[in-house]
């Protein structure tokens, strides 16, 4: 009997850099060994508890389709959430989608043909890959480099990566894996090169809350490029609400909002109780986030402060987000992640890392570097640091 194919888009498809390591973790666990996870952005902040009461409180007959751009009062809250973080926009200019994930996949489907290409500074969030291969879209990245801390690659870079199929750019704002704030100058000089270039650019702007040096300058308050820009937006990490599943496309564009439109009608509607917890979310006091950005910073300055102490390792201080980059005085990360959770052990615990390989487009980078999600309590940061630098003198010796 012949055999079934698997799609070449299911084949291409790749699997996630920051989960394959789960089944070595999961074991390391029943052998008794306590993993510290630094290698997932899920934080450890509690969910308000208004806006988990919205839900319980809800009261309805029926749980029906929302409309498929979104709830208009959710939308219409949404107006208000963006105008005190400085964007000014309109309820018919923003649909709901399932997660920034959806939002970001709508951007490709509705901007971007197959075989199209997108210019990405590397290292960037992994899944872009995939929303890519999804779309049948083409990724280019352009290199930032540790060394200056991961700031916006030089123009001439991305000039020579644009070709007669270049059609938008994307960054993540601040970053999402190295924590690089891009300040109001670098999205001046992206505005610069679309407008030349008549490209999109793609804003995900899921850590706006978490930034540390410097203010957040959103590519929404660019002005002359109304038309280029896509915001892509989640309450995922802003209210630590991951599983809800609720994100935003938002963009001025008219004819792009109709063309989305199409693909939000296409999945019907976004899920109904977590657009209740949005909506509830934008009613919180103003000052929610002063002691989650508060402690993050803590966690980041002790983070960074420990891992620039170990010889050999060098980690630039993230200026946003909850993640740090750094290079450690190994051969291989995903070699070394994955030897941290099968051979190694301190006092019965290890640290669970992301290998920087997965966020890098490029072959061969980020072979030395790892990302870390200081989304732990410091107790449990500084156990983890000990279990990193007693490690890396184990591996080191070992390498040797």
């Amino acid at each position: 009997m012949a055999h079934l194919s698997i799609s070449k888009r299911g084949q291409e498809m790749p699997a996630s850099p920051i989960r394959k390591l789960v089944p070595f973790a999961d074991a390391a666990k029943k052998r008794g060994v306590k993993v510290f996870h630094l290698n997932i952005g899920q934080p450890d902040i509690e969910t308000p508890k208004t806006v988990l009461d919205a839900v319980r409180h809800s009261d309805f007959k029926i749980l029906e389709y929302s409309h498929s751009a979104g709830n208009e009062s959710y939308r219409k809250k949404l107006v208000q959430y963006y105008s005190q973080v400085g964007v000014n926009v309109n309820h018919n200019q923003i649909i709901v989608t399932t997660g920034g994930s959806e939002a970001i996949l709508f951007a490709f489907m509705a901007c971007l043909d197959a075989g199209d290409e997108v210019i990405i500074p590397e290292p960037f969030y992994a899944n872009y890959n995939g929303f890519a291969v999804e779309a049948g879209v083409k990724v280019v990245p352009i290199t930032a480099s540790i060394e200056d801390g991961f700031a916006l690659p030089p123009i001439a870079e991305f000039e020579k990566a644009i070709t007669p199929r270049t059609k938008a750019i994307i960054i993540c704002n601040p970053n999402n894996p190295t924590g690089y704030l891009y300040s109001r100058e670098e999205m001046e000089v992206l505005k610069e090169i679309i407008l030349r270039h008549n490209l999109y650019l793609f804003s995900d702007e899921a850590y706006r809350e978490f930034c540390y040096t410097g203010t957040h300058f959103s590519a929404m308050q660019l002005e002359g490029v109304d038309d280029n820009i896509v915001l892509v937006d989640t309450i995922s990490k802003r209210y630590s609400a991951c599983g809800g599943r609720i994100g935003a496309f938002v963009t001025r564009n008219n004819e792009l909002i109709q063309a989305a439109m199409k693909f939000a009608q296409a999945r019907l509607s976004p899920p109904s109780f977590a657009q209740i917890a949005g909506e509830a979310a934008v009613d919180l006091p103003a000052d929610y986030f002063d002691a989650t950005k508060a402690l993050y910073q803590s966690r980041r300055d002790l983070l960074v402060k420990r891992l620039n102490a170990m010889p050999g390792v060098f980690c630039p201080n993230p200026g946003g987000a909850f993640y740090a980059m750094a290079k450690l005085p190994i051969d291989d990360a995903d070699k070394f992640c994955q030897w941290l959770l099968e051979e190694f052990n301190y006092n019965n615990r290890t640290v669970m890392l992301a290998p920087a390989t997965g966020f890098y487009g490029t072959a061969g980078l980020g072979k030395q570097e790892v990302r870390l999600a200081y989304v732990l309590n410091e107790n449990d940061i500084s156990s983890a640091m000990d279990c990193l630098e007693k490690a890396l003198e184990a591996y080191v010796a070992l390498i040797a």
